[in-house]
């Protein structure tokens, strides 16, 4: 995936408000490869799913920082 594409799939998946749970499908074209996996309201509550998937490196969290600045975990 170019680094293009990704930066505006990831800006695109992340939420107003909350945390996004988002997961990466190797096998899928390029901008296709980010998807929502789930919708947290607190973070620890993404976090601790995350860490429940069976390669919890193949997940990361989308939310905005206090700035509005997009961020990723």
């Amino acid at each position: 995936m170019t680094e293009d594409i990704f930066e505006k799939v990831k800006i695109n998946l992340t939420p107003e408000i909350g945390f996004d749970l988002v997961g990466i499908d190797y096998f899928a074209d390029s901008e296709n490869q980010l998807y929502l996996v789930e919708h947290f309201e607190i973070y620890q509550d993404a976090l601790n799913a995350k860490k429940e998937r069976k390669n919890p490196d193949e997940y990361f969290i989308l939310y905005k920082g206090a700035g509005g600045e997009f961020c990723c975990r």
